[in-house]
């Protein structure tokens, strides 16, 4: 993630004319967030049509479905599905939906688009592909849906479990 002394820094250089000091990306960029549980989880940047911020009751239930869909969204003119991230994946802590504003990460492929709440979004980073792992300790319902994993260097070691795009909107779960 971009910290603010690493925005300063490329500011100084750019204004210094040190173009040399400026970080040159490696790998893709990548939206780094959290479901319920507290899992760190992130998607390619380049199937993501936009983030937003939305009031829960934006979201308008619909009966008879799945619990792991909200609901719908009508998110610039298009009607989308909703559904809760972890419980989609499998994971049973469901999302607190009694805030004032629930994430949502849009993906598309073609001409189908769906909405993923999360917990929270972290932020951007650039992620070289070449250090992904096969992932480790994954249920079954959520193994279909996960590319492999990072793990993070910091205070405390993180994993980051990359999710796949085209299977979660390609996938019978969002059989309503």
């Amino acid at each position: 993630m971009f910290s603010s002394s690493d925005l300063m820094a490329e500011n100084i250089a750019l204004e210094s004319g040190n173009m040399d000091a400026l970080k040159t990306p490696e790998g893709d960029l990548h939206i780094l967030f959290t479901i319920a549980s507290g899992d760190a989880l992130a998607l390619s940047a380049v199937g993501v049509r936009e983030v937003v911020a939305v009031s829960p009751d934006r979201i308008t239930p619909v009966p008879n479905t799945s619990p792991l869909l909200l609901g719908i969204l009508n998110l610039r003119g298009q009607v989308i599905w909703v559904a809760d991230t972890g419980q989609f994946l499998g994971d049973e802590t469901p999302l607190n939906t009694d805030r004032p504003e629930l994430s949502i990460i849009a993906i598309e492929e073609d001409e189908l688009m769906v909405g993923l709440a999360v917990h929270q979004i972290k932020g951007m980073e650039w992620l070289n592909s070449d250090q992904i792992k096969p992932a480790t300790n994954l249920s079954d319902k959520m193994a279909p849906f996960i590319r492999g994993e990072w793990l993070l260097d910091g205070e405390q070691p993180q994993v980051l479990k990359l999710l796949d795009p085209l299977a979660i909107l390609r996938s019978a779960r969002w059989g309503i």
